[in-house]
């Protein structure tokens, strides 16, 4: 279920340097504390809309600051979900249609929202293969935000090997939910999870740091795979 997935994303690690956008209130650049509520809803609404229809899972490393902090789902920046991205054809009723996409940052820190460069690439690999963008689900190895402590949450932070596993039990239900046929690890660490799981998966350059070009030839050769 949907709603259970959602509930064990609550056990995040206790760290200073960990934000989990489900359920805790980054004073520094929300709007409100409303913001988890509303992310919860836009990840349930993301997820209930995979349910039945998903084939394939992408996962990748951990939540970033100028996505999921803010939306709640992995390699999905705001400006996705506020219509900012329409110019490069993503849509935000391609990530979710059952309900109005909200954004939670604060106009004052970015008028339009924040923009993730993955979030773009991976969206837009996702469009120009023509397939359905309910037949793939967008997950995270670490399944929060780890950032530097000297930085604040606009930041990143590689998670450690041990810390990369809290997010096994996760990857398990997400799994067991939604059945895919075919799972690409982008990057390492997502890869050295599924490897954790046993479970047969494909590894794909991650786009960032000059990585666009590969990481899209490669998606396409995973989606044209038997």
């Amino acid at each position: 279920m949907v709603d259970a997935l959602i509930k064990q994303l609550k056990s995040s690690p206790s760290r200073d340097d960990v934000f989990n956008p489900w359920y805790h209130f980054d004073k520094e650049n929300e709007i409100s504390k409303m913001g988890a509520s509303v992310r919860r809803q836009q990840l349930h609404a993301y997820l209930s809309e995979r349910v039945g229809n998903a084939k394939y899972l992408l996962l990748a490393e951990a939540l970033g600051y100028q996505g999921g902090h803010f939306t709640g789902i992995a390699m999905t920046s705001e400006r996705i979900l506020l219509g900012h991205q329409k110019e490069k054809g993503i849509l935000p009723e391609h990530v979710f249609k059952t309900k109005e996409p909200k954004r939670t940052s604060k106009p004052i820190v970015k008028p339009q929202g924040f923009i993730e460069p993955t979030a773009t690439i991976v969206w837009g690999a996702i469009l120009e293969m023509g397939i359905d963008p309910r037949s793939v689900v967008l997950w995270n190895a670490y399944p929060w935000h780890p950032f530097k402590l000297n930085m604040g949450y606009q930041s990143n932070r590689t998670p450690g090997k041990v810390e990369l596993m809290l997010g096994k039990p996760m990857l398990e239900s997400l799994i067991d939910l939604m059945g895919f046929k075919k799972k690409l690890a982008i990057g390492n660490k997502a890869h050295q999870l599924l490897g954790a799981l046993g479970v047969e998966t494909v590894k794909a350059r991650h786009p960032a740091m000059g990585g666009a070009n590969e990481f899209r030839k490669q998606f396409k050769q995973f989606i044209s795979s038997k």
